[in-house]
């Protein structure tokens, strides 16, 4: 698109699907237990699935192009996007067929989407079997996988409706006949003649009662070649007849352009937002090297500062190098392996097995799918670019894009950095969300930034985020409730030689200059300095020792342990250490040790933790209790449609310089005069105690309850106040029975609000309605929020600490009187008609399980 183009958000193309569906025809509800289940508080999963199940079931569209018309005729986005409706017919992949795309950000868990879709279509009996096409071997490997434990999970067998076609699929490969009843997952290349696959065979003259699912869908609208090209004329031909087709990718692009049937888009920043994958940031400025092998070490650098940060967690990093051909791929991948060898960080065979070069048919690609194995040595895999789909990775830290050319669209950004943005199991709730780092080449890192500002969709996007110096920010104080593994190791020690003999034999090694490089966080645009060496960090010799005193008495501690003691730090005084580095130093002229050095002297310590036992321990975490100040809560962003629509901006005189230069623009729009947009200006930003740039509220229940916040009488009763996240800033634990089912989940309240006389109000905001009629979720949520916060006031009172916490779920009955209550300084006293009405409902249920035992 010219720079000339009219400016639009992308999930502005996104197709809207009637909502309104006679039950008769399909009622949803009788599978919300199923897929409640299934994706487990992943409500954006859930969405995407109902959104292809109503499309698909409800009857409302014959065809692709009935869906397209409808909402090209009430859209002036798609009007002005496409021109005419003649061109956005023309850019329909199937138009004649029901056929659509789920654009899902890779890492968000697209397999149980797909997995969900299949099993609901065959329990309904829509269909008698779904076929599921996927790009590779290894993606078809492991959604077969996936697809095999979801199936046989009794859980989700029972949550099905009693009169179900189908209610436990079975999950094959097409090696074996496709009958009924079953989901075949197959490669594309399964559906080209002159194959053993039973496809073509089984599917003939069947795809009226056959829905077909399509992985990584990019792959459709962009051929790479002629295989690619026949999985696209396998789903138009007519010899098969197929109706029902829908893709998924994390990459709706054809090539720049979005693809023009999305049906249900969770954008990439939606996702980072909200904590489900990782962070990214990117290279702005990059150091200035002056060879090859100090672009080597900075790379290896960023590679073990990643190494600092995820050791407390047991995870051993993991680098992405990105060529553009499969030639650049495999020299890369040696001039890698002999960089490490030069190093000194591994010898060759470490080398062969650290690093993997992966590209099509490649030795190494079986190798992809144990990556994050605990066991697994590899830190280092080498790629070409359009090879990435199906090892997605949890432990991926850095991604160094090799040459521009594997960079340089919407399409390929959106693949690389999806290897990254899983987020590994073992860094749970309450823990930094992590980032992977994007290492690009500073030529060409204008070019990145605007890619990547593209991809996470700065254009028309506010982002409420903190003001770190602002003087509204609290403490809050919650509890932790997980229990945490702890792999405890126990080693077998044996004496070493260094320690009698007084030396260390080192390699000589100089430290030779320190330099600079700035990387930019994608999301908030908030730039962070680094510096590295181009050779090694330096250490003092009463450092090391230091270190490696400890060392020999945490190996004391778990031989005693083990009934095994061993006297290694108390033969080995903090002194006898500092002489014997400071002598291996001498010998090789040099005052102070180089990482290299370094690495050296505490690799000859290894003999001692010879024969390492290791057990796992379960426990809760040590301190319960814990503070979290409002500076850590997460940014959180609303997009035009949300503002045309739902939501609501509020900001104040001091908002506009606060946001990225990007979103001025969208914002001077939103603000103008009689702006189409929800948007609340507070005139005095002193009446306005929130430490965020600007507030949005989701709903108009909550705009009204923000309104009151601003009054100044109410805010002179306020030392601040929050607007939450949806997830992993402040989450409760709560557990609720849907039917005969148990169910967990975990909610963040709305506002917190901290009074001048110590009472933090937690307040969930609801409408009305729900007190004629409380759900069993929230009466549940209620039961768990109160115990949540009389424990946190316990603790407080055990401290002496006068702070108490007060929580309540409201609605817009009760704000005059909360607000009064909270002017009067009695709000710990207030109760809402909707917690009356939520107690009364838990106490009528308590009542009746005690009549029922």
């Amino acid at each position: 698109m010219s720079p000339d183009a009219p400016q639009h958000h992308t999930e502005d193309l996104v197709l809207r699907v009637m909502p309104a569906v006679d039950r008769a025809v399909w009622d949803e509800s009788r599978y919300e237990p199923f897929i409640e289940e299934l994706c487990r508080g992943r409500e954006y999963q859930r969405q995407a699935i109902l959104e292809a199940l109503r499309y698909f079931l409800g009857n409302k569209y014959a065809c692709l192009r009935d869906l397209a018309r409808e909402n090209f005729d009430a859209s002036p986005t798609l009007q002005r996007h496409y021109g005419s409706w003649s061109s956005m017919l023309a850019s329909l992949q199937f138009p004649e067929q029901l056929s659509a795309s789920l654009d899902l950000a890779t890492g968000t868990g697209k397999s149980y989407v797909l997995y969900a879709i299949a099993a609901v279509l065959l329990a309904e009996g829509a269909v008698e079997s779904v076929l599921v096409l996927c790009p590779s071997l290894t993606i078809e490997s492991g959604l077969t996988d996936k697809f095999r434990s979801l199936a046989e999970r009794d859980d989700l067998r029972t949550l099905m409706p009693q009169d179900a076609v189908v209610a436990i699929p079975t999950v094959i490969n097409a090696n074996q006949t496709i009958v009924a009843g079953s989901i075949c997952v197959e490669n594309f290349h399964a559906v080209l003649e002159r194959t053993g696959s039973s496809v073509r065979d089984s599917l003939r003259g069947k795809g009226e009662r056959v829905a077909v699912l399509n992985d990584e869908a990019h792959h459709i609208a962009n051929p790479a070649g002629q295989d690619a090209r026949k999985w696209k004329e396998f789903l138009a031909d007519p010899a098969f007849g197929f109706r029902m087709v829908l893709g998924v990718s994390g990459t709706c692009y054809v090539g720049d352009e979005y693809f023009s049937d999305v049906i249900f888009r969770y954008s990439l920043r939606q996702a980072i937002e909200e904590g489900v994958v990782k962070r990214v940031r990117y290279v702005e400025e990059l150091p200035d090297v002056r060879s090859a092998e100090e672009k080597w070490q900075l790379i290896r650098q960023i590679h073990e500062d990643a190494r600092t940060r995820t050791t407390r967690y047991g995870i051993r990093p993991l680098t992405i190098l990105v060529t553009k051909d499969i030639a650049r791929c495999k020299a890369v991948a040696e001039q890698l392996k002999q960089y490490l060898v030069d190093a000194g960080v591994l010898d060759a065979e470490q080398a062969d097995r650290r690093v993997l070069t992966i590209y099509n048919n490649a030795p190494d690609v079986p190798k992809l799918r144990s990556l994050d194995d605990p066991a697994n040595e590899v830190e280092w895999v080498v790629s070409v670019s359009m090879l990435n789909e199906g090892w997605d990775v949890q432990r991926v830290f850095a991604i160094v894009p090799h040459e521009e050319r594997a960079f340089n669209s919407k399409l390929l950004i959106a693949q690389v950095l999806g290897r990254g943005l899983r987020v590994p199991a073992a860094i749970g709730r309450g823990e930094p969300q992590p980032f992977v780092t994007v290492f690009n080449h500073e030529a060409w890192a204008g070019r990145i930034r605007h890619l990547v500002n593209e991809v996470l969709e700065d254009a028309q996007r506010l982002t409420s985020s903190v003001v770190e110096d602002s003087k509204w920010h609290f403490a809050l104080h919650t509890v932790d409730y997980e229990r945490v593994a702890e792999t405890v190791e126990t080693p077998f020690p044996s004496e070493v030689s260094f320690l009698e003999k007084g030396y260390i034999d080192l390699p000589a090694d100089t430290a030779v200059r320190t330099v600079d490089g700035v990387l930019i966080d994608a999301v908030d645009s908030r730039s962070t300095s680094f510096k590295m060496s181009l050779e090694q960090r330096t250490y003092e010799a009463t450092d090391i020792a230091a270190e490696m005193h400890q060392r020999l008495g945490e190996i004391d501690e778990m031989n005693a342990e083990d009934g095994n003691p061993t006297v290694y730090q108390a033969k080995f005084m903090l002194e006898k250490l500092g002489e014997i580095v400071s002598a291996s130093l001498s010998r090789v002229g040099a005052t102070v040790a180089t990482e290299r050095m370094r690495q050296r002297i505490l690799a000859a310590m290894g003999v001692l933790n010879r024969g390492v036992s290791k057990s796992v321990r379960w426990r809760l975490k040590e301190d319960r209790y814990r503070e979290l100040s409002t500076a850590a809560r997460q940014a959180d962003s609303v997009s035009a449609q949300e503002l045309r629509a739902s939501k609501f901006v509020f900001y104040t005189d001091q908002t506009r310089p606060t946001l990225d230069d990007r979103q001025k623009p969208f914002f001077d729009e939103v603000t103008e005069e009689g702006s189409r947009y929800g948007q609340i200006p507070v005139a005095n930003p002193d009446d306005f105690k929130v430490p965020l740039n600007l507030v949005i509220a989701d709903s108009n229940n909550e705009r009204r309850f923000i309104l009151f916040l601003k009054r100044p009488e109410i805010a002179d009763a306020v030392c601040g106040w929050l607007k939450s996240v949806p997830v992993r800033f402040y989450d409760i634990d709560y557990t609720w029975r849907k039917g005969e089912h148990q169910k967990q989940g975990k909610f963040s309240p709305d506002f917190f609000i901290r009074t001048s006389d110590d009472v933090v109000v937690v307040a969930e905001v609801k409408g009305d309605e729900e007190i004629a009629d409380p759900s069993d979720e929230n009466i549940k949520k209620n039961e768990y929020a109160k115990r949540h916060f009389g424990s946190v006031n316990d603790h407080l009172e055990a401290l002496g600490s006068t702070i108490r916490y007060k929580f309540t779920f409201i609605s817009p009955r009760d704000f005059e009187s909360f607000f009064q209550y909270l002017q009067d300084g009695r709000v710990a006293a207030f109760r809402s008609d909707l917690d009356v009405t939520l107690d009364e409902a838990l106490s009528s249920q308590q009542s009746r399980q005690g009549d029922n035992q």
